[in-house]
């Protein structure tokens, strides 16, 4: 202390200012290089590449798809014929005695209200567009090519050539072609949820429905209403509600299947890992570094690796999923055992029980809580990620997604799929949690 005090100030000082000096330094230096970082990344994912190429437009569509849908009014100009279907699917035709609201047809003149003003009239000359701002917009056939008539400067909301005109508004969009016109109304809702139009049930009202199931007289002599009911929603071929639950259920059964399997083999292989329970430190050692190893490998790999190997389906991506926990289970397992209260052993070991009765009575209670928390947990995340195995192996409600996905037609299916997926997670954790509190806590 001495010394210190007899030092001469610059001689003090300059610790003092070399301190100060690198931390003025690392202040700077960190932000610097973390925009570098950052300046690097943009560069090589091509960030600016992948803002010019994005489709929001294609975006706002898909989205707004979730929650509505658009029922097709097609005309064959060749022959006259009108179709009226739900996505322009042959499944969601209406009959043709029982067309929607918004189409009405006298005279051979097709009238199609889209609502906000917005209506689109057929006739024998062509087709009309009647727009609450811009008007009417007419289109006519003549010999080869089309002819438009509408308001001037033409509004972008128009494509026209001497093949085809399109009109796209808030309301709906018309494609005219010289073989078939086409108008599309977007409607909010999942369209022919519980039934289709070839159910006798489709065109009911709820309190129809509702007196059918318990008083009404039999539409199929041989089933109970209501038992009809639940076979045309059940068996529905535009949502096909039975293969939807049967994916559900090989989603589920992949994720049970897959964590309840590597327990099983983890906790027999956590005893010889563990220190305490297993003198031999190479054997413990060498298993350490294969549940490192498994552990180490993303699950998608092992998906993709075992699919190669055993062909798609469920099973492998139960399979998957069970040699990826395995390694997870053995890892915490092990620390678990490593954890324990040694008096407890030895109050066992006291009664002259053998290794086998020891584990049992000694170590098993104290762990079990562990233990079950960590493979309760494991089944949920496993739940989500059986969803995206299911994909790659071609099973479970996975497949459902993706083949609806590469559509880019059925974006409410997509939706249905993820609120069950969605669903079925709580359902799990629910689950999970009144299962802990009934084995761990025991209420």
């Amino acid at each position: 202390m001495t010394d210190a005090l007899t030092m001469p100030l610059g001689d003090r000082a300059a610790p003092v200012l070399a301190s100060f000096a690198r931390r003025r330094l690392m202040s700077f230096a960190v932000p610097v290089v973390i925009l570098a970082y950052l300046l690097y990344a943009a560069i090589s994912f091509d960030l600016l590449g992948l803002a010019q190429r994005a489709r929001m437009d294609n975006a706002a569509i898909l989205m707004s798809d979730f929650w509505r849908h658009k029922t097709h009014v097609t005309r064959d100009n060749r022959t006259g014929d009108l179709a009226v279907a739900v996505e322009g699917e042959v499944k969601g035709a209406y009959p043709k005695g029982r067309l929607p609201d918004f189409v009405t047809v006298a005279n051979g003149v097709t009238t199609i209200d889209l609502g906000q003003g917005h209506s689109v009239v057929y006739d024998a000359a062509g087709a009309r567009y009647h727009h609450p701002d811009a008007g009417t917009i007419a289109i006519r056939p003549d010999g080869n090519r089309l002819v438009l008539t509408g308001p001037e400067p033409r509004p972008d909301w128009i494509n026209a050539t001497g093949t085809r005109v399109s009109i796209t508004t808030e309301a709906g969009r018309l494609a005219y072609t010289r073989s078939k016109v086409e108008t599309f109304r977007y409607s909010p809702g999942w369209p022919l949820f519980f039934f289709t139009p070839d159910s006798p049930f489709a065109f009911m009202s709820w309190p129809e429905l509702g007196a059918a199931a318990l008083l009404g007289e039999r539409l199929d002599p041989r089933t109970p209403n209501i038992a009809a009911m639940a076979r045309d929603f059940w068996t529905n071929p535009m949502w096909r509600h039975g293969d939807v639950a049967w994916a559900m259920f090989e989603t589920v059964l992949m994720a049970f299947l897959g964590t309840m399997g590597a327990a099983i083999i983890a906790l027999p292989l956590a005893f010889v890992a563990a220190s305490n329970m297993n003198p031999v430190g190479p054997l413990r050692f060498a298993l350490r570094r294969v549940f490192d190893f498994i552990r180490g490998v993303d699950g998608l790999i092992w998906t993709i690796v075992l699919a190669r190997a055993f062909g798609p389906g469920p099973m492998t991506g139960a399979l998957a999923i069970l040699l990826t926990d395995t390694g997870s289970f053995g890892k915490l397992f092990s620390e678990a055992l490593e954890n324990i209260d040694e008096k407890q052993v030895e109050g066992v070991r006291s009664t002259g029980a053998g290794a086998m009765q020891r584990a049992r009575f000694g170590v098993i209670p104290q762990v079990t809580p562990v233990l079950l928390s960590q493979v309760l947990y494991y089944l949920e995340s496993n739940t989500r990620s059986a969803t995206v195995i299911g994909a790659i192996v071609g099973g479970g409600i996975g497949l459902l997604l993706t083949q609806a996905i590469q559509t880019q037609k059925d974006w409410e299916d997509v939706a249905y799929y993820m609120v069950l997926i969605v669903l079925t997670v709580i359902a799990m954790d629910s689950l999970s949690g009144w299962l802990r509190r009934k084995l761990i806590k025991g209420g």
